[in-house]
């Protein structure tokens, strides 16, 4: 018993897991903010309830949508869009530039209705978290009421913003279901539900498959988690290396990763397996500058700034390389990015060796989040996408 008590004090996560193994499943919530950013503008400036709101600057900018309002939505844009391509689908929707201060105070607010239940938070960003409830303070023992009672608090708390629940056994299940019922919902996807849920649930909604990976699933007749699964273990690692056996135990509904309440991100970003091999440096950076677009939402959502900018490079040969630079200040401006990335692909063999493979991350973060207010251009990041 006293080993037991000192595990719980040091590695509560740990004791959660171990206690949920030998006695039952876990219960995990992931909780997710609708259009965080554009709803507090929303909440904050009564004239633009009903508005398209796009929140990321000025459309004459280089810039990205950081986030977007359902009503903007509606046409076609989403985060991480240019602004400018943003403006041409909805000339009308109203531009507003980020207010990180405001955002992180009612992140704050979110953040100590989660602790009222458990200290086993792991947030991903200013506006969602999982949580583990299968021990909590409250002593409850449904998930799902708990879900519903910690989005009523937050409605309550933060004057009306809404945020959608996904209530499940583990990360994986959890995440996919917050994002199912979208805006204002919850779903629940208990053990027995699970099997049928992952067959029908289709490749893209699996966290971790990208566009490029989703495309080649889809050349491999994998359309459902239900093709998915009748991929042997082998033939998933041979067709997308050792991701293959996440791929794997995610089609079978396991995962077993803890909910981390100290777990920090070293870098951020985005790679691509190219279609075909390439050797076009133009058409390189082009899929650079594009992955630049996709991955700054990234940074910004987890609201940090870092100082140091890699180029990965991935040869037919399957050798790769990474090439850096590190900055005296925080990453800032899309066009010193590019910048940067030309200078960087330069210094490798990529054009007379063909590539398979671009990557591009930002690491050596500023005391692991940005400590200054207001308006930044946010870098480059690394959360991987195949």
């Amino acid at each position: 018993m006293f080993s037991i008590c000192i595990t719980m004090v040091f590695y509560p996560s740990f004791f959660v897991y171990v206690c949920s193994a030998m006695y039952g499943i876990r219960k995990i919530i992931h909780i997710d903010m609708d259009a965080f950013y554009a709803s507090v503008e929303q909440r904050d400036k009564h004239e633009l309830k009903g508005r398209p709101v796009i929140v990321g600057g000025d459309p004459q900018s280089r810039g990205v949508v950081a986030a977007c309002s359902y009503e903007a939505r509606k046409f076609g844009i989403h985060s991480a869009m240019a602004c400018a391509t943003a403006y041409k689908r909805c000339p009308h929707a109203v531009f507003i530039r980020p207010r990180f201060d405001v955002y992180r105070s009612v992140s704050r607010l979110i953040r100590e209705v989660f602790l009222e239940y458990t200290d086993l938070m792991e947030p991903l960003s200013l506006d969602e978290a999982f949580l583990d409830v299968t021990q909590n303070k409250k002593g409850l023992s449904s998930a799902t009421q708990i879900a519903r009672q910690i989005r009523r608090q937050i409605f309550q708390n933060t004057g009306g913003l809404t945020a959608s629940a996904g209530v499940s056994f583990n990360k994986f299940l959890a995440k996919v279901a917050s994002d199912c019922n979208k805006p204002n919902g919850i779903t629940v996807i208990t053990p027995d539900k699970a099997p049928a849920f992952i067959d029908n649930l289709p490749v893209r909604k699996f966290f971790g498959v990208g566009r490029v990976t989703e495309e080649r699933m889809l050349n491999l007749g994998i359309k459902t988690g239900a093709d998915l699964k009748k991929i042997s273990l082998n033939d998933l690692i041979h067709y997308f290396g050792k991701i293959g056996i996440y791929y794997h135990h995610i089609a079978h509904g396991r995962d077993d990763r803890p909910v981390e309440p100290h777990r920090e991100r070293k870098s951020y970003g985005k790679e691509t397996t190219l279609k075909a091999d390439i050797d076009d440096t133009n058409q390189m950076m082009d899929i650079l500058q594009d992955l630049a677009k996709r991955v700054i939402e990234g940074l910004r959502r987890e609201d940090r700034q870092g100082l140091t900018l890699t180029l990965k490079v991935k040869y037919h040969d399957f050798q790769s390389v990474t090439r850096s630079v590190t900055f005296p200040d925080p990453i800032a401006d899309m066009d010193l990015v590019s910048v940067t990335i030309r200078r960087l692909l330069a210094n490798t063999e990529a054009g007379p060796k063909r590539v398979r493979l671009l990557g591009i991350s930002v690491s050596n973060f500023l005391g692991g989040r940005k400590e200054k207010d207001g308006w930044v251009q946010l870098p480059l990041p690394f959360g991987f996408e195949g």
